[in-house]
């Protein structure tokens, strides 16, 4: 979901190297789209066959995608960058946040060129939101982009999210990547994260982890301690960095999955 090829800018690439999994496309599938190719579609279902409580695991990221963003919007924010934000689905940032705060702005930015020409299509109309094409690795680049500054005013409390996509690049690149989001945004902002891990399924995550062996982008799920580690400098919230279904949760957590951590950090 973040850029591998360094591209960047506002045109839309012509190579959607189709015959490779992308992680954005592999996501689709699970969520039910119909925005992949036979590649993510292999994967995708690679994934399926070890662990079949994968789709739900996307399903309970995009339900606290949701709730993240109604907490920001109660807190005040009224800008959203989503790095990574894969494609456009049902109940998507600028959805969520503009129902609340019709003033709300959101940019939404990914490697993928399949996310950059559906968004923008689907976009058209919405003066409030854009998508560009970034990479997580360069965040510095990122905000001082023209096309996200004409949105964001960050002096002012942003939301960042970085919803299952640190996971795609090293520990060096990851700390990175947040250290800067804290070093530019205004205080009141906020740090939403997710990400996978292999502590509440240590016997199938080894196979399921195969699943991107072939794709543009490598996995690396990590523990607790490590996600909690990203939220140095800013003030975790309650309830801390948990499982994503356990986070905040608003119905049953019965028969939830244990894939993915969750955590939101404020920054004072």
């Amino acid at each position: 979901m973040f850029s591998t090829d360094g591209t960047s800018g506002t045109d839309v690439p012509t190579d959607l190297r189709t015959d490779r999994p992308h992680p954005a496309r592999i996501y689709d599938y699970w969520l039910g789209g119909k925005d992949n190719f036979p590649s993510d579609r292999a994967a995708a279902e690679h994934a399926i066959a070890a662990a079949p409580d994968i789709p739900q695991a996307a399903r309970e990221n995009r339900a606290f995608l949701r709730r993240a963003v109604r907490l920001c919007v109660e807190a005040g924010v009224r800008q959203f960058i989503d790095i990574g934000s894969g494609l456009p689905a049902r109940g998507n940032v600028h959805e969520v946040a503009q129902e609340l705060a019709p003033d709300a702005r959101v940019v939404y930015i990914d490697n993928d060129p399949i996310v950059l020409a559906h968004g923008r299509a689907l976009l058209a109309d919405n003066r409030s939101t854009t998508v560009l094409t970034g990479d997580l690795r360069d965040v510095e680049e990122l905000l001082d982009r023209a096309e996200l500054r004409s949105l964001i005013d960050l002096s002012q409390p942003v939301a960042v999210l970085l919803l299952a996509v640190l996971h795609f690049v090293d520990d060096a690149q990851a700390t990175s990547a947040v250290r800067a989001v804290l070093e530019r945004v205004a205080p009141g902002s906020h740090l939403v994260v997710s990400h996978s891990t292999a502590e509440g399924n240590p016997q199938r995550a080894e196979e399921v982890g195969k699943t991107w062996q072939n794709a543009t982008s490598q996995i690396n799920g990590r523990g607790r301690a490590e996600v909690e580690a990203f939220f140095d400098g800013w003030e975790l919230l309650e309830p801390g960095v948990d499982f994503v279904p356990l986070w905040r949760p608003d119905g049953s957590t019965a028969n939830t999955t244990r894939w993915m951590y969750a955590g939101v950090g404020r920054k004072s």
